[in-house]
């Protein structure tokens, strides 16, 4: 009988044979698949453009609530019909497939639009703003046919495939501890994620109800529309940004639940630049018999980022330099080191898998109705650590899973 851990690790590897998923548009492996984007901003585009590098995909919708963003995204898809509201774009049947690049707190809205409309879906990390989100999600993935991959990127790296095959083997031994960092710097007086906001970004060319969505603001705020990410009302700072990468990661690579508990301290140290969520910071995750500590800084990029996974047979190494905002890019490697103690075996094994396209692996499984890399599971696991880690943060103290399900909107304000 295969157990969890070996079908991860198959899974991991590209063996796995998922249980196939009927689509509405039987699509065989050449028909090409038509794709919507919704959210044109820097983060949609960039996904935008690593879609059509897929063969047989074809961008034919875009929506976005800025009418600069539809401007410059028609310069990269001219053909492509232009939306000022995504329920509009899902509502289309040209439409076989969406990437959802919106806001944070706007992700379980689309998310679940996406499913009932029929449509595949490729939504950005951290899977939604909320925990009571991450639960409508789950149980509208549950209850769809649609093929759902969240871009949680590192699911497709090749050191994945190495840290399953490594730990599957025995080579590690029982891991009682995971540290994890991440770390960025910026020029002085120039916070991180602030962005100028042009000079059109107005009532008149933003659809700011749409942008709210139910959030009550006195007035237009155009800092806010542009640097979202420093809000508490629609974002989830660093911790969604990329912590959440890292722990899916770990998550994987261990076969792990849900937290027992979370905790987390920091602030705003590096830059005062008018950001709510802290810049500087030290989460632990509590797991059965595991902590997983992360760290990360603004203020400081010569370690990049990366993961230590402690056991008593041997540690895995995984290290990356700073990685670009947008792309999400860097140069990583890992590495086995074997712990004499417990091992007397004294060969270091640098791992050599590589990674998988995490745009083509949706697509390919579009076209077969398999389960992607990043499944809406571990986008699930990885958002209530995230949300546990925050709610911590904000009501500075340690907080249990217990507790954090019961969590209403008005902690992630």
């Amino acid at each position: 009988m295969t157990t969890r851990r070996e079908f991860l690790g198959q899974a991991g590897m590209g063996l796995a044979a998922a249980t196939l998923l009927p689509t509405a548009r039987a699509l065989g492996a050449n028909d090409r698949i038509r794709i919507g984007l919704i959210g044109a901003g820097d983060r949609g585009m960039e996904d935008l453009k690593t879609a059509l590098k897929q063969p047989n995909i074809e961008c034919v919708a875009i929506a976005d609530i800025y009418s600069r963003r539809r401007d410059m995204a028609k310069q990269v898809v001219p053909n492509a019909t232009m939306y000022d509201d995504p329920m509009k774009l899902l509502e289309s049947k040209d439409v076989d497939a969406v990437i959802n690049a919106t806001p944070l707190h706007l992700h379980t809205k689309y998310f679940v639009a996406a499913l009932q409309a029929g449509k595949d879906l490729y939504s950005e990390k951290t899977m939604t703003w909320d925990i009571p989100g991450a639960v409508e999600c789950r149980k509208a993935a549950a209850a769809s046919k649609q093929v759902v991959q969240i871009g949680l990127q590192h699911e497709s790296s090749g050191e994945l495939k190495d840290a399953l095959q490594w730990i599957k083997d025995g080579k590690v031994g029982k891991v009682c501890s995971v540290d994890a960092w991440m770390s960025r710097n910026t020029p002085i007086g120039k916070g991180q994620w602030v962005r100028p906001v042009p000079s059109d970004c107005d009532p008149d060319h933003v659809n700011w109800k749409l942008f709210l969505d139910g959030r009550k603001e006195p007035k237009f705020d155009g800092f806010k529309y542009i640097n979202w990410r420093l809000f508490w009302e629609f974002s989830g700072g660093n911790v969604t940004e990329n912590m959440v990468h890292q722990v899916a990661w770990i998550i994987t690579a261990l076969d792990l639940d849900l937290p027992k508990s979370a905790s987390m301290m920091g602030g705003v140290f590096s830059e005062k630049d008018k950001r709510q969520v802290p810049d500087t910071m030290m989460v632990s995750l509590e797991y059965p018999d595991l902590l997983v500590n992360w760290q990360s800084t603004f203020s400081n990029s010569r370690y990049g980022l990366g993961e230590h996974f402690l056991g008593d047979k041997g540690t895995i190494q995984h290290v990356s330099g700073s990685t670009d905002m947008v792309t999400g890019r860097s140069q990583s490697s890992i590495t086995y080191l074997p712990e004499k103690v417990n091992n007397p075996e004294t060969t270091v094994l640098k791992g050599e898998s590589k990674d998988t396209d995490h745009m083509a692996n949706w697509f390919e499984c579009i076209r077969d109705r398999k389960q992607p890399n990043a499944s809406v599971d571990n986008g699930y696991k990885s958002a209530i650590a995230a949300h546990m880690a925050n709610l911590a943060y904000r009501q500075k103290r340690r907080i249990t899973l217990e507790e954090a399900m019961a969590a209403k909107m008005d902690a992630y304000l």
